[in-house]
Order: structure tokens, then sequence, then C-alpha cells
């Protein structure tokens, strides 16, 4: 099969390495569409060997095929997995981590906060931009017929990720939503947010991206890159500040602003990764009884429940996708996605 790697240094290879064999309690998953996260940039921008040792692999340790938002058909089961549990030709989409299956994190379906260590395909092993998948069959998570393919690869990191995290906020009807950052995972959550009721206000500093939240349903759109966004948020909200905050950059000031435009007892939500924030713990926390929680993606149930929601409110989710490729085509699609002006990108089998 053929699958394409990243070498650093915004260096892609197409390798063509032996077809996978699934081995006791695996599956072979054939490829439909694998989405492109904002988190894989960080591994195609990093210097050759930096991003396998920043994760302990030891930085000479052989790269992985890309892509951890996978979706497509189950072709091969191993010894130990049923019909029942994997029928061949089901569609799934894959919860792309894997602990040691029986810790409690695992038995509920977070297996990436497994103490015992955890696989990330697409990551610390091979991932979906290639034609077939290898993966424990405890990992798959079926896709509604509902839902394309490339529906299922948003779901399976991005808008999962989105989903996630407004469902740890408690997000209500009527409630304003302020979401930082309008890539992919931001997109999702001005659409999933709108779905849900919320009023949504959009900050980004990219003209393109902005224009997307509003197709995407953000009531306002701030230009953080043309005005203060804390001040647009208070104009907008008659000086009380948002019910929540949701920053997606992993940026120190938008992280900042996010805390700060919350009103008294609102709730702040941090998903994106990377970097760090100081903040007045005094004057931003304590004395506006702030709630400030972190979201990491979401459980194998909770991909469920996001793929279930988004069928049964009939959202649009291959509208996010403003760029589609081939595997011929990885290269400049992660040149395009590089720019970070886009809606989402897919690689599509």
């Amino acid at each position: 099969m053929r699958g394409a790697v990243f070498l650093g240094n915004r260096n892609i290879e197409i390798r063509t390495i032996p077809d996978p064999t699934p081995g006791p309690g695996e599956v072979v998953v054939q490829m439909k569409a694998s989405g492109m996260c904002g988190s894989d940039l960080k591994f195609y921008r990093s210097p050759p060997g930096a991003a396998q040792a920043a994760l302990g692999l030891g930085g000479d340790a052989e790269p992985v095929i890309a892509g951890h938002e996978p979706c497509g058909v189950v072709v091969a089961r191993g010894p130990g997995v049923s019909e029942r549990e994997a029928p061949i030709g089901q569609r799934v989409m894959d919860h792309h981590y894997a602990g040691c299956g029986v810790c409690g994190h695992c038995r509920v379906g977070w297996s990436q906060l497994c103490r015992e260590g955890i696989v990330v395909y697409g990551v610390t092993a091979n991932g979906g931009h290639a034609e077939y998948l290898k993966v424990p069959a405890r990992t798959l998570v079926p896709l509604p017929e509902e839902l394309s393919f490339v529906e299922g690869a948003a779901v399976a990191c991005g808008t999962g990720t989105a989903y996630g995290a407004l469902r740890r906020m408690h997000l209500a009807g009527g409630a304003t939503l302020a979401v930082f950052g309008q890539g992919p995972v931001g997109l999702s959550a001005t659409l999933l947010g709108a779905t849900m009721g919320a009023r949504v206000i959009a900050v980004e500093t990219n003209a393109e991206r902005l224009a997307l939240a509003t197709q995407f349903g953000a009531d306002f759109a701030i230009d953080a890159s043309r005005e203060d966004p804390l001040e647009a948020l208070r104009d907008l909200t008659r000086g009380e500040g948002v019910d929540l905050a949701l920053d997606c950059t992993g940026i120190p000031a938008a992280r900042l602003a996010a805390v700060r435009s919350a009103k008294t007892w609102g709730t702040v939500c941090f998903v994106g990764e990377g970097n760090d924030v100081t903040l007045d713990v005094s004057r931003d926390l304590l004395r506006k009884q702030l709630t400030l929680i972190g979201s990491w993606t979401f459980s194998a149930m909770g991909q469920a429940e996001c793929a279930r929601f988004v069928a049964d409110n009939r959202i649009d989710l291959e509208s996010i996708f403003t760029h589609r490729w081939t595997l011929d085509q990885v290269d400049e699609a992660y040149r395009v996605f590089d720019t970070q002006s886009t809606g989402k990108g897919v690689i599509e089998f």
C-alpha cells in the first residue's frame, strides 16, 4: 500500500509498504477519507526527528504514516475478533488512541488517559493517510448511515473535539458563546454551537475564516487583527461578558482574552494544544467565580454521540471542508493547509 509520511521541515514523502495484516484483536480498515487536523501541522513543520523525540521515541525513530482522522470500511479481522464486533464491510471511524484496554480510563472509552502509555494512530503508529489502517477492534466507532465518510473523518477528531468541549461547558440554548480561532475545530464549534441554540461570536484574525464562520452560523464575527476582541465582546454583551468562551488556538494572547472576555460565573475552556498562558489569578479567576477547564478531544462514546448528534440534526458537516485532495496531492494539500487561511482539508480515497 501507499501512505504519506511527514519527514520534517514541511517535507512529505509517499512511501510504499506491505499491506497490513491484522493480528489478534485487530482489524484492517480500508480508508475512504482521512482528515487533516491543525495539530498535524506541528509534526509537518518540525525538524526531522523532533516530533518523535518530543514523544519519547528517540530522534532517530522511523517516521510513521500521518493522519489521525480516519474513516473507512472494515475489510479484514484478526484472530479473536468476531463478526458481531467488526462485520466485514462495516462503515467505521476510529477513536485514534489505544491504551492498555483494562484500566478504568480505557474501560469507559477514555483510552488517551491510560497511565500505562498510549498509541496514537497517525502520530506514534501508522495512521489514516494511507490506503489501509490496522487498529485494535476496540477502537472502532460505527459511522451512522446518514453521514458520509468525509463527515466521519471530521467527527474523528476536529468536530468531535469541539463537541466534547461544548458538552463539558454545559452549553444551553440562549447562552452567548465566544469561539476564539476559526480553524477546523473552531469552525466546528461555531457550527455545533449555533445548532445547539447559542448566540455565537467568532473571533479570528483571518478574513477568509471569519467569512466561513458567518456562513456556518456565527451571529457576529470579530476580526482580532483590526480591533480589540475584549472591547468588541464587551460591546456585544452590554459590558457583561460572554457566558462561555472557547479557545481553539493555543495562542497565549487568545487564551488570556478568552478568560477576560467571560462574565462573572462564566465558563472558559481551552482545547488548543501547546504554549502557555499567564493569568492574574485573583482578578481573572477568583473574583469572577470563573470556571476554567481543559478539554482533550473526546471519549469513544463521545465520538459516537457527536456523530449521532450531527446525523439527527441534519448538520451539513461536509460544508466545513473547503479543500479535498487525493493521496498523490498530499504535498500540495499540506502546503495550502499550512497557510492557516482555509477551512478543513481531507484526503479522499
